[in-house]
């Protein structure tokens, strides 16, 4: 048995993790999310009864309720701790997903306003999550903490194929890696294989109504990461995202070389 505890279980990835690991009635799974009255009503709607999780309340933007959070977690998982503690959670901000940064600036106030939300919950969030669970990792078997990040924030992509979109949203990410880096390289000595994965481009609602502009954005996008890794072939499904990273952290090891590593889908020698 594996105990599991991942952030944003709501929707997304995140949904997908929860209900592809609790399949496993040996598996036990705690979900993080805002609302835990609605995730609770989904996971009994589309799950059904899965005596292997539990919601709990908890808001990466908001320090006591990650605290919380982590008490209520302690008293679920006992002396079990955590296995697999996964950071999926995170604010993907629309304003930058498909503009230039140069027309960020055109609207000052919600770069501002944007900007400080991704850090407060891509970063600090994250590192508050880390933080406040870390005791229990370190009572657990596997002892493996993963951050959900993305592509963009890969250098290589932006360098080579002068990738214009997402900027703000891109650096929030790269913060998030070098966090993840350093987090490693604290715990490394105690066991706890640390870093983070880019799932790629998911298929997860995002595309659905996108003016003519936001359109061209995004596949002016996917034809320069097509360039850059020609197995990107667009949005895959969740449950393929979620069965290519259960697999890539289950193997995943400090000996293998992936402590604080980023392993993005877009060409990482790592992935594969």
């Amino acid at each position: 048995m594996s105990v599991y505890v991942i952030t944003g279980v709501s929707s997304g990835i995140g949904f997908g993790f929860l209900k592809s690991i609790s399949e496993d009635p040996q598996n036990l799974v705690v979900g993080l999310v805002r609302n835990k009255a609605a995730t609770e009503q989904k996971v009994a709607t589309e799950l059904g009864k899965r005596s292997n999780v539990h919601i709990v309340h908890g808001d990466l933007t908001n320090y006591a309720s990650l605290k919380q959070a982590a008490a209520d977690t302690a008293k679920i998982v006992g002396e079990r701790g955590i296995d697999y503690l996964v950071g999926n959670a995170g604010f993907p901000a629309q304003f930058d997903a498909y503009s230039p940064i140069s027309e960020l600036g055109e609207e000052p106030e919600e770069l501002d306003d944007v900007a400080d939300k991704l850090f407060k919950t891509n970063v600090t969030g994250n590192i508050h999550f880390f933080n406040l669970f870390m005791p229990l990792v370190l009572k657990g078997k596997t002892k493996k903490v993963i951050a959900i990040t993305s592509g963009h924030a890969d250098l290589d992509l932006i360098n080579n194929f002068d990738v214009e979109n997402s900027a703000l949203y891109s650096a929030s990410k790269a913060a998030l890696n070098i966090i993840v880096a350093k987090f490693s390289a604290q715990y490394k000595k105690d066991g706890v294989l640390v870093f983070s994965v880019s799932p790629g481009v998911v298929e997860v609602g995002h595309f659905g109504d996108l003016t003519p502009k936001q359109t061209e954005g995004l596949m002016k996008f996917v034809g320069k990461a097509q360039a850059y890794a020609p197995h990107f072939k667009g949005p895959v499904p969740v449950e393929g995202a979620v069965q290519t990273i259960r697999s890539l952290w289950e193997r995943a090891s400090i000996e293998t070389g992936y402590a604080g590593a980023f392993v993005s889908h877009f060409g990482n020698r790592q992935w594969v």
